[in-house]
């Protein structure tokens, strides 16, 4: 009898293959025989023999003059496509669309772009009584609703500065801020928290939520916020929905790469 194949069957060869393309990093970009033999701990015929198939394929490329290897132009061209594949749009849509049906209210999904707020993707129930006039492609500006506080809130302070004296703050309602130091202190409470509530500062009668969704480097790239009428809300309504926002930013981040222990790096 043949030896039974383990669960998961795998190739060796693959296996080494892509223990030698991980070896690169930003500290070795550029790796010759012996590194990469001492680094997988391999014989150097066969690593010699996985790099040549690597360099045929465009996988690796190689230096004639210091025959050194790098990354090839292959996985660039392939990381293109897994960058598009995995665009906030296309990692956020189907999650968006759970919202929606969970909550029943309108979600945005918002990036900053050339200093704007920019929505980029909308659910929206056309029978709601209530209806939104932005729509996807929408520019507003940065401090605008939930979604755009919730980005500047990650923001430096001389970047937030910078966006405050290009677009300044006015009076949408009765409860917009309109101090600069005030909304930059909301800005920190909005980071420290995780999440924006904004209470009527933008239409009177709606609330906004809004949370990050942050990449594989943990930054943060966009927004996603629930509109809802404010009277209709009462506390358990609210957490309610925080909850549902944050599952979902948090699912829409895993699939851009991020992990919980990536943290942020601002």
């Amino acid at each position: 009898m043949g030896q039974k194949q383990p669960a998961g069957f795998y190739n060796r060869s693959l296996e080494r293959a892509l223990q030698i393309l991980d070896a690169f990093c930003w500290e070795h970009r550029e790796l010759t025989h012996s590194q990469l033999a001492e680094m997988l701990g391999l014989p150097r015929p066969t690593i010699a023999r996985l790099c040549s198939t690597l360099v045929r394929y465009g996988y690796l490329a190689k230096d004639p003059e210091s025959n050194r290897y790098s990354l090839g132009m292959r996985l660039f061209q392939q990381g293109s496509i897994v960058s598009y594949s995995f665009s906030v749009s296309a990692a956020a849509s189907r999650h968006l669309t759970q919202l929606h049906k969970d909550t029943g209210r309108t979600i945005f999904l918002g990036v900053l772009d050339n200093d704007d707020l920019l929505y980029i993707d909308k659910r929206e129930d056309a029978h709601n009584a209530i209806t939104f006039t932005s729509t996807t492609g929408t520019r507003r500006p940065p401090h605008w609703g939930m979604c755009g506080p919730m980005l500047m809130a990650y923001l430096p302070d001389s970047e937030v500065d910078r966006l405050l004296l290009k677009t300044p703050l006015n009076a949408a309602t009765k409860k917009s801020i309109t101090d600069k130091e005030e909304f930059k202190a909301w800005l920190r409470k909005v980071r420290e928290k995780g999440f924006a509530i904004d209470d009527e500062a933008t239409f009177d009668g709606i609330t906004g939520f809004a949370a990050p969704v942050r990449d594989f480097r943990g930054e943060v790239v966009a927004s996603i916020g629930v509109a809802q009428i404010s009277s209709v809300l009462g506390p358990r309504e609210i957490d309610s929905i925080v909850g549902q926002l944050l599952k979902t930013t948090e699912a829409v981040s895993r699939e851009l790469g991020w992990k919980q222990d990536a943290g942020s790096t601002r």
